[in-house]
C-alpha cells in the first residue's frame, strides 16, 4: 500500500463517511440508512469505515476478529450481499474521489494509484463477503434447527388427548422429525386423539399433504386416531385442486372445533359451572 496515499485517506476518513452514508442512503430498496436511528448508522458506519482501513498499513493484514464482529452485526441488521458489496464499491469510489480532488492522483500517477487501490480493495471484499456468507449460513442454519424443535412438539392438554402445531414449511427432513415425535409422544403420553395443527403451513402441496397422511397412518398403527385442523379456506381449495385424499381423517376448520370433536371421540364433553 502506498503510505502517502493511507495517510491522506485516514486523515480524510470523517469526510469518507460522510459522503459514504449519503450515498448509500440513495440505494434504493434498502432501509437500513432511511429508518434506524442516527446513532445506530452512524455508529456502523464508523466500523464499516474502520474495517475498509484494517488493511491500509505496512502488513496489509485484515483484523479477523474485526471482521466477523462486523458481518455478524450486518446480517443482524439485514443487509443482502448486494448491498454489502455496493457498500464496499461506494467506499472506494469516494476514497479515490477525494485523492483526485487532493490532488494526490493525476494523470501522471493514475495507473500505480489504480494498482494500488486494486490490492487494497479486492483481498478486502473477498473477505466480507467470505465472513459475511458464513455468518448468514451460519444464522440460517441456527434459525432452522430453533424451528425444527419449536414446531415438532407433541403437546398434552388434557387427558388423552394432544396436539402438535406445525409451523412454517414442510420438507421431507421436517416430516421425518414431525413423524419421530409424533410416535414418541404418543407413546409416552398415552393419547388416543392427536390434533395435527397445520394452522401455521403456509402452502399445502402433494408433499406436504403425503407426509401428513404418513404421520396419520403411523399414529393409527400405534391406537391413536389423528385429527387434522386449522384448514384454512385456501388451503381446503389447495387440497380439492389437487385431489389430495384425507377421506381417513377427521378434519376441521379451526383448532377449537377439533377440540371439541376430540372430546367427543374421548366420551367427554365440556359443560359451564355457575
Amino acid at each position: 500500500m502506498n503510505i502517502r496515499m493511507a495517510e491522506s485517506i485516514n486523515n480524510n476518513l470523517p469526510t469518507i463517511i460522510e459522503r459514504w452514508g449519503a450515498r448509500m442512503k440513495e440505494e434504493k430498496g434498502e432501509k437500513f440508512f432511511q429508518f434506524m436511528p442516527e446513532p445506530l448508522v452512524e455508529k456502523t458506519s464508523n466500523e464499516f469505515a474502520s474495517l475498509m482501513t484494517s488493511n491500509i498499513s505496512e502488513t496489509d493484514d485484515i483484523n479477523t476478529a474485526q471482521l466477523n464482529d462486523f458481518a455478524e452485526k450486518v446480517v443482524r441488521f439485514g443487509w443482502s450481499i448486494k448491498f454489502v458489496n455496493k457498500a464496499i464499491d461506494h467506499f472506494s469510489k469516494i476514497a479515490f474521489e477525494l485523492l483526485e480532488e487532493k490532488g494526490f492522483i493525476d494523470q501522471s500517477n493514475l495507473r500505480s494509484y489504480m494498482t494500488a487501490f486494486d490490492n487494497w480493495i479486492l483481498p478486502l471484499r473477498e473477505s466480507i463477503i467470505e465472513a459475511y456468507a458464513m455468518e448468514w449460513d451460519r444464522t440460517v442454519n441456527l434459525q432452522k434447527i430453533a424451528l425444527q424443535e419449536l414446531s415438532a412438539s407433541l403437546i398434552p392438554v388434557v387427558d388423552k388427548i394432544s396436539i402438535m402445531p406445525l409451523v412454517g414449511t414442510i420438507d421431507t427432513e421436517r416430516a421425518k422429525l414431525i413423524m419421530e415425535n409424533l410416535l414418541e409422544g404418543v407413546v409416552k403420553q398415552r393419547a388416543e386423539v392427536v390434533l395435527l395443527d397445520i394452522t401455521g403451513v403456509p402452502v399445502v402441496d402433494t408433499m406436504v399433504a403425503h407426509h401428513i397422511i404418513q404421520a396419520a397412518d403411523a399414529v393409527r398403527l400405534v391406537g391413536a386416531k389423528c385429527m387434522l385442523v386449522g384448514i384454512r379456506p385456501e388451503i381446503a381449495q389447495t387440497i380439492v385442486t389437487l385431489g389430495i385424499n384425507l377421506s381417513d381423517f377427521t378434519t376441521t376448520s379451526t383448532l377449537q372445533r377439533g377440540m371439541q370433536e376430540a372430546l367427543g371421540l374421548t366420551n367427554r364433553t365440556i359443560v359451564e359451572v355457575e
